[in-house]
C-alpha cells in the first residue's frame, strides 16, 4: 500500500507541474492568436470564463455559496491544478500496471486527456459550449497543452523515480 501512495504522491506532483508547465505555453500562444479567433472563443465559453472557473461557480451554487472575485480566483485555479492533479496521480499508478501508457513519454496520455477532458467532459458536464462553438485556434491550443502535460507529467514522474523510488 505504502508504494502505490507513493506513485499516486508523485503522480500528483507531476501533474501539478505539469499544469504550470501547459499556462505557460497555452498563455503563450493565447498572446500570440488572432483577435477574432479569441473573440469567437469568448463568446463561446461559458459566462465568457475558462472551465475550471465555471466548474467553481457551479460548485459554490450548488452548495449554496457566494464568492467574491477573489474567492472565485483562488477557487477557479484550485480546480485548475487539481485537474491536473488528479489524472496525474491516477497516470502515476497506472504506468506501472500498463507498459504502454507511457509510450511517447506521456504524449499518448497528453492527447487522451485532450480528448476526454476538453473535447467530450466538459461540454457534457456543461463546462463549456459544445467543439463546433469554438475556432480551431483554440483546439489547437488545447492539443498544444495537453500534449505538454502528458510530456511534463512523464518528466516528473520519472525523476521522482529517481529521488523517491518505489
Amino acid at each position: 500500500m505504502a508504494s502505490v501512495f507513493k506513485e499516486v504522491l508523485k503522480g500528483a506532483i507531476a501533474g501539478a507541474a505539469s499544469v504550470w508547465v501547459m499556462d505557460r505555453i497555452t498563455w503563450y500562444m493565447y498572446n500570440h492568436e488572432d483577435r477574432e479567433a479569441y473573440k469567437q472563443e469568448k463568446n463561446a465559453q461559458i459566462d465568457k470564463k475558462y472551465v475550471a472557473f465555471v466548474a467553481a461557480d457551479k460548485i459554490a451554487k450548488a452548495a449554496g455559496v457566494g464568492m467574491n472575485d477573489h474567492q472565485e480566483f483562488i477557487s477557479g485555479k484550485t480546480i485548475h491544478y487539481l485537474l491536473g492533479m488528479m489524472p496525474g496521480a491516477l497516470y502515476g499508478v497506472l504506468r506501472h500496471k500498463y507498459k504502454d501508457l507511457d509510450k511517447g513519454r506521456g504524449l499518448l496520455y497528453g492527447f487522451g486527456l485532450f480528448i476526454v477532458m476538453d473535447e467530450i467532459v466538459a461540454p457534457l458536464a456543461g463546462l463549456s459550449s459544445g467543439p463546433l462553438a469554438y475556432p480551431w485556434q483554440a483546439h489547437a491550443r488545447g492539443l498544444a497543452g495537453h500534449l505538454a502535460v502528458g510530456v511534463a507529467t512523464d518528466a516528473a514522474v520519472r525523476v521522482l523515480d529517481k529521488v523517491v523510488p518505489e
